[in-house]
């Protein structure tokens, strides 16, 4: 496994790219991914393990991105380096695919419909892993002790309450889920976030997008990106996916 590290220039700020390149020899996919931390915490170091698995077993070109994270950076400074680094992956590697936990699910989710209406680059798959999808924190199960902290977290991503509605900040309540890449949502049994990710998957099914929905028992919400199972699963979804894509560039550098 080949480790480096890039970065990225987005509106006047850095973006930390760490690359992960497996043995295989050949034209490789891409994949980009997010790491959790409710907006405002984590760090390329969470995506060690994630991206190293899915590296090697896609196999694939994994870059994982150190988006802007808040309250010094709110929405839609993180997704606008997703798009960034979306559009250099895609110079750089085969068909294109993103991925992501937590508030990163959040911004693969936020980033397919921003390249959708942007018109590229284009993004052929998408996976998430026990994703944080709803502002307005209506589908978590009653009783969840971590209501607050996730209440918290999207105030400092999204100051401003108008933005709670915005398409990219409130996918579950989008009207235009069409015409979005096909997707993966993976979830764990016990984690309060699964009734949204569920629901999510459900309202792409409705929209026409090819949707395949796992669950996993006995793994916390903090455990599905080091979760060998879960992580199968990515990998086995983005093989088939990636592999019969058309690339985004007639060449592989």
């Amino acid at each position: 496994m080949d480790r480096s590290h890039a970065s990225l220039m987005v509106e006047g700020r850095e973006v930390p790219l760490r690359l992960y390149r497996p043995a295989a020899t050949g034209p490789l996919p891409g994949v980009l991914y997010f790491h959790g931390g409710g907006f405002t915490s984590g760090s390329l170091g969470e995506a060690e393990a994630p991206a190293t698995a899915l590296a090697e077993s896609i196999p694939a070109l994994v870059v994982a991105v150190g988006y802007a994270l808040a309250p010094a950076h709110p929405f839609p400074a993180a997704i606008e380096d997703a798009h960034a680094a979306a559009r250099w992956l895609a110079e750089r590697a085969g068909p294109l695919g993103v991925a992501g936990h937590d508030a990163g699910g959040h911004v693969a989710v936020s980033l397919t419909l921003l390249a959708r209406d942007r018109g590229g680059p284009e993004i052929a798959a998408q996976a998430l892993l026990g994703p944080m999808l709803d502002p307005s924190l209506t589908r978590i199960r009653d009783g969840d002790a971590g209501v607050a902290e996730c209440a918290k977290c999207y105030r400092a991503y999204l100051p401003e309450a108008a933005l709670r509605l915005h398409p990219y900040a409130a996918p579950l309540e989008s009207r235009r889920l069409g015409r979005l890449p096909p997707i993966l949502v993976a979830t764990a049994q016990d984690d309060m976030l699964r009734p949204e990710a569920e629901s999510y998957a459900a309202r792409l099914i409705d929209a026409g997008v090819p949707t395949e929905v796992t669950r996993f028992a006995g793994i916390s919400h903090a455990g599905l990106p080091r979760h060998a199972p879960a992580l199968a699963a990515v990998a086995d979804f983005f093989r088939r996916r990636l592999s019969g894509a058309r690339p985004n560039h007639p060449s592989h550098r």
